[in-house]
């Protein structure tokens, strides 16, 4: 019995240590009606950065960026930072890991320490054509010069590792380390498609009209979430064009999920608007995405992070900024969340995107159920 009281004790004393530990008035980047975050930091500082992944010892972070105090290409090149933001050991905070030359997007650890990223500098040195509107539509660019490559640890030895003709980008890694999964247009689609590192096998994981891209493992390898299009009749005939000039109209999108080999496909979500950057939640049964599927009445300009059960289920709000929330990924331990967003700790307007990290709360408190922003 004298035990028992002793470990009550003990369990007391840890949970007013914690409780001492968080200063919810230190929060100044947390926003009311975000339960699962806290001690939200700010990583970047200007420009837009964003697809912050996590290296798989949860040390560092990788991510794409224009910010132009590191970046002075004009368009998006690959860096790693530590994920406590500190500096490495010859003082620089940002490290440069692709070639600084055309543009990039997309990039992603390996197990090993290397880094794969979506590159056009082999086409041309310089940053290619931008344009956000084709036909009146809002578009992103599907650059046919994208090429997968793996670089290392610092940057240095870069090599193609998926390439030929047409888009190859969006590229990511299974937990196990056996597979990376893109996106490609060597169907004549945007398709899913499967690479086995070790042969370098292919496998065409989707086959169906639309855009299939953006795809993540499940914590356990066995499976995959993804965004999607399905348009049908004269969205079809447009999706197609479009296409063929080199763009896509994000507007509607979905999340999905199957298995590593493309089988058992099931619809996630059916909400309107562009739902998207999917990635599991580490109990592999919930999935965080980004979506404005709850700002259509109001233009469709404000984007949060959601959690939803795998079948549909238990759609939750995650981020509450009334700005930007995007790019949701877990560290591989569960502990941490790094996201990307336009929020700012004065509240004021901004289109800066920036990279942030918070500790991730599963269940949270009254702390966080009555947490009140600084003002």
């Amino acid at each position: 019995m004298k035990k028992i009281f002793v470990l009550i004790n003990l369990l007391l004393i840890a949970s007013l240590i914690t409780a001492q530990e968080y200063d919810p008035s230190a929060d100044t980047l947390r926003f009311e009606g975000e339960y699962h975050l806290r001690n939200i930091r700010q990583l970047t500082f200007g420009g837009n950065n964003a697809e912050a992944y996590w290296s798989f010892d949860n040390k560092e972070l990788v991510f794409q960026s224009d910010w132009e105090k590191i970046n002075s290409q004009g368009c998006d090149q690959i860096f790693k930072i530590k994920a406590d933001g500190s500096a490495y050991k010859d003082g620089e905070r940002y490290k440069l890991i692709s070639t600084g030359k055309g543009r990039t997007t997309c990039s992603y650890f390996l197990k090993d320490g290397r880094i794969i990223y979506a590159s056009t500098h082999a086409a041309d040195t310089l940053c290619p054509e931008s344009k956000m509107f084709a036909a009146g539509r809002y578009v992103w660019l599907i650059y046919d010069t994208y090429d997968i490559y793996v670089a290392g640890p610092d940057g240095s030895d870069t090599k193609l590792l998926i390439g030929g003709k047409g888009y190859d980008a969006e590229a990511t890694v299974s937990p196990d380390g056996k597979y990376v999964v893109f996106t490609s247009t060597r169907s004549g689609d945007l398709e899913l498609w499967r690479y086995e590192i070790e042969t370098g096998e292919l496998l065409q994981l989707t086959d169906r009209l639309g855009y299939d891209g953006g795809a993540f493992f499940s914590p356990d390898s066995r499976s995959i979430v993804w965004r999607a299009s399905r348009p049908k009749g004269e969205e079809a005939e447009v999706y197609k064009q479009l296409l063929k000039e080199g763009y896509v109209e994000p507007k509607a999108l979905n999340i999905y999920i199957s298995d590593i080999d493309g089988n058992n496909v099931r619809q996630v979500t059916e909400l309107p608007g562009a739902n998207w950057a999917p990635f599991f939640h580490p109990d592999g049964k919930k999935i965080l995405f980004s979506s404005n599927h709850h700002s259509l009445d109001k233009g469709g300009r404000v984007f949060d992070i959601f959690m939803i059960n795998i079948d549909g289920t238990g759609l939750e709000k995650i981020t509450n900024s009334g700005t930007f929330d995007a790019f949701p990924m877990f560290s591989f331990d569960g502990k941490k969340f790094v996201f990307c967003s336009n929020r700012n700790a004065d509240r004021k307007p901004s289109r800066d995107t920036n990279v942030f990290i918070a500790d991730w709360v599963e269940n949270p408190d009254e702390r966080d159920t009555g947490f009140k922003a600084v003002k």
